[in-house]
């Protein structure tokens, strides 16, 4: 599946009331990395696309398609 990191990681951040750089924290990557998927620079590792996807059905965000 082809998910919207971008649009999911917003959503989730916002959602959780977190800083980029607290969100980084909890994913265990850097605060430039959630600032360049924020932007659509980059995508995340497949390990963090999973955390993430954990995350969104943790916390009841929409899993966003491309």
């Amino acid at each position: 599946m082809d998910y919207d990191y971008q649009k999911m990681i917003v959503s989730l951040r916002n959602k959780l009331i977190l800083s980029q750089e607290e969100f980084a924290k909890l994913l265990g990557v850097s605060f430039a990395s959630v600032n360049r998927w924020e932007r659509g620079h980059h995508e995340p590792t497949i390990k963090v696309k999973r955390k993430i996807i954990e995350l969104c059905k943790k916390h009841k965000v929409e899993l966003m398609m491309k």
